[in-house]
């Protein structure tokens, strides 16, 4: 038998999982690593850190599944997207820690792109809109350090998103690429071309010898260095966290939809071979492009999903564990009229608001730890249900189903709630593990290991369905409580 494995490099945690050719997970390991809160909003990961765990995962994984390394067919590296990292070319040394998705020290430099006119050419060109979120703007504060740009100009340093980070300290000769959807996201590269776009490099001063190249996702991308398993295997797919969800979930055609709920929340639409823009806060993005076939997609990504129940348990100790947070929600009837909107690092689809955050309102003497706890769950389904109507008014389309995954659609109470306020079924997968089990799957089909994409169909399994048990006023009057919280986030730092 042959094997196939991911490296998911998440947000929080560096994950590797083991799987069959026929998608059954073998095994996996992973291993969380620290949040750096360097200021309010800013948010930073240490780069060696990200490397050490992501190995040690791999390392891991495949002891646990017992299998000879020589088995492995491929690897797919899947990622959290958006987060920038800045390295020298010779030494690999970091020019600083690498700057997460979440960080919103850049929202100035944003602002001034909107300021200079920039916008609308953002929007048709790379897809996207002028937010921190995205690494364009990250870079841009980068090559502001001392001495920074003169040496990228020299061609001394490497610009990439984790995907570039992982390859060239992973995989054998040091390749300096990305895939097309990691590009998708730096607000840098032009959607319709797969090329890094003049304009937008011109306005946030990058040269181009910092730039990685851009490459299909599907291919082999070369081989693991044998040090890290004592053998080499072909590396051999590269994708976004969110677009190896999609492909997982076996959303090939026009019109498929699902959410991931991570650290984040996002909801992706298979939008087919042409770019579809809207107008109602979301974004355009690249889903992969495999034998030079590009697939697109339309996205709503809230930026504080699962994080607000690791928060309830790091950083206020309402909860042992984030698996709690089903229990004691549903010990209690309803959330007492408390809501929670955790815009930590502002919000993202379809708000795109830089200077809210976090919010509980309603609170009373009878307010407890079970209401806040529930609050923040109910949260989670809130902005997807956001999502999913900006998606209707932007396209005309709402989905009749919507597949999940991630790690916190375990949990039962969230996944019936999302039901109840979407008045739609939700479809768990038996591995909800999606994003691994993409990236995995993709992998297997550059080494010959899958014959098509159609392929997908028969890996994708379902394990449980949510339907809807709420009817349309309970749902409504939710929905209106949820919007009243929201509103008074919004626009909170005074910029």
């Amino acid at each position: 038998m042959k094997y196939l494995v991911a490296l998911d490099q998440g947000t929080t945690s560096s994950r590797a999982v083991v799987f069959s050719e026929k998608g059954m997970v073998i095994s996996q390991h992973s291993i969380e690593f620290e949040q750096l809160y360097v200021k309010p909003g800013w948010v930073e990961h240490d780069p060696m850190r990200i490397l050490s765990t992501q190995t040690e995962a791999l390392r891991r994984a495949v002891a646990l599944a017992k299998i000879n390394p020589a088995d492995i067919a491929a690897i797919g590296i899947t990622n959290q997207r958006e987060t920038t990292l800045l390295w020298d070319r010779k030494t690999g040394a970091p020019v600083h820690n690498a700057i997460v998705w979440q960080c919103r020290r850049t929202a100035p430099i944003a602002d001034k792109l909107r300021a200079d006119g920039l916008e609308p050419h953002i929007r048709n060109t790379t897809g996207l809109l002028p937010d921190a979120y995205f690494s364009g703007t990250k870079l841009n504060w980068l090559l502001k350090l001392p001495g920074v740009r003169a040496r990228a100009k020299r061609g001394e340093l490497c610009f990439g998103t984790v995907d570039s980070w992982l390859a060239w300290n992973l995989i054998e000769d040091r390749p300096h690429i990305t895939d097309v959807t990691n590009a998708s996201r730096t607000m840098l590269m032009d959607i319709r071309t797969l090329a890094w776009d003049d304009t937008m490099l011109d306005a946030l001063k990058i040269p181009r010898s910092v730039l990685p190249e851009i490459v299909d996702s599907v291919r082999v991308m070369g081989m693991l260095d044998p040090d890290i398993l004592g053998c080499r295997v072909p590396v051999a797919a590269i994708a976004g966290d969110q677009h190896a969800a999609l492909f997982g979930q076996a959303c090939l055609s026009k019109g498929d939809v699902k959410n991931t709920y991570g650290t984040g929340c996002f909801l992706l639409m298979n939008t087919g071979g042409s770019p579809v823009f809207s107008e109602s806060g979301l974004i355009t993005t690249v889903a992969w492009r495999i034998n030079g076939e590009t697939t697109y997609a339309l996205e709503g990504s809230v930026f504080v999903g699962g994080a607000a129940v690791q928060w309830l348990r790091d950083e206020m100790g309402l909860i042992a564990h984030a698996s709690d947070s089903e229990a004691i929600a549903k010990s209690i009837p309803d959330n007492g009229g408390v809501f929670f909107v955790p815009a930590f690092t502002g919000l993202g689809a379809p708000h795109w608001d830089m200077y809210s955050r976090g919010t509980i309102v309603g609170l009373t003497r009878g307010t407890g730890r079970a209401h806040i706890v529930r609050a923040a769950l109910e949260a989670i389904a809130y902005q997807s249900v956001d999502m999913v109507a900006a998606m209707a008014q932007g396209c005309g389309y709402r989905p009749e189903k919507l597949r999940v995954d991630g790690g916190a659609c375990a949990n039962g109470f969230l996944m019936q709630f999302q039901s109840d306020m979407l008045g739609i079924p939700v479809e768990r997968p038996r591995v909800i593990e999606t994003t691994a089990l993409g990236a995995a799957m993709m992998a297997g089909m550059a080494v010959g290991l899958l014959s098509g994409t159609f392929d997908m169909y028969s890996v994708w399994k379902p394990d449980l369905v949510f339907t809807p048990k709420l009817d349309d006023i309970g749902r409504l009057t939710c929905l209106h409580g949820w919007g009243r919280a929201l509103e008074r986030s919004k626009k909170w730092i005074e910029a």
